[in-house]
């Protein structure tokens, strides 16, 4: 998220809005949730996307942003069913598949992971994040190989994404290739990305070699 843009004023004006119009205007209501979640109420801005998508069946919108709520909340049953229900309202909406595969990748439910990520990265295959996660997707369901092929576009389209080279690295580690796991884990390194200290310890043997 980006520091919040909302603030009291703002969210007292929303309010006062819906009082004077008499009722719940749907993007009404949705300004008033962005507001309050980036204001930290998670509570009230997640009655005000309820009340959005309520006054809209096309406010899918509100789906994704109750999805990033209950992410911060630790649910993530809720999580997936509100991305079901956005990319059902909106199919071509890609980062509501790389929702559902960060969520299932978490749940280890890995199939249905793969399956909403390579969703996700054929409607946008600019969303690295998708990418990356489908890296480990892909270990996770010992498919090494693929995990490599798809770590290696990632990289080649985000060559300064620190993630993306610390997970191809695991993906090289995994297929016994130890120089590329290390080339790519340092890349990561200059990154700025700080990789569990256990990783480097396994690699640390194969240095010099």
């Amino acid at each position: 998220m980006t520091d919040p843009q909302g603030s009291e004023e703002f969210i007292a004006e929303q309010k006062n809005m819906l009082q004077d119009d008499g009722a719940e205007c749907a993007n009404t209501s949705y300004n008033r949730g962005v507001a309050l979640m980036e204001a930290g109420n998670l509570d009230e801005a997640i009655d005000a996307f309820k009340d959005a998508i309520e006054d809209s069946s096309r406010m899918f919108e509100g789906y994704v942003n109750l999805g990033y709520i209950y992410f911060k909340n630790g649910d993530l049953e809720m999580v997936i069913d509100a991305n079901k229900k956005a990319v059902l309202i909106e199919p071509r909406y890609a980062r509501g598949y790389a929702n559902l595969g960060f969520a299932y990748l978490q749940m280890m439910r890995t199939e249905e992971a793969i399956d909403a990520l390579n969703k996700s990265i054929e409607l946008n295959p600019e969303i690295i994040q998708a990418w990356s996660n489908l890296i480990n997707a892909y270990i996770q369901n010992n498919e090494i190989e693929k995990a490599i092929e798809t770590g290696i576009k990632a990289v080649d389209l985000a060559p300064e994404f620190a993630l993306g080279h610390n997970n191809l690295a695991t993906a090289y580690y995994n297929n016994d290739d130890y120089q590329k796991a290390i080339e790519h884990l340092d890349k990561a390194i200059a990154l700025g990305f700080e990789p569990h200290p256990e990783f480097l310890k396994v690699l640390e043997p194969y240095r010099g070699l």
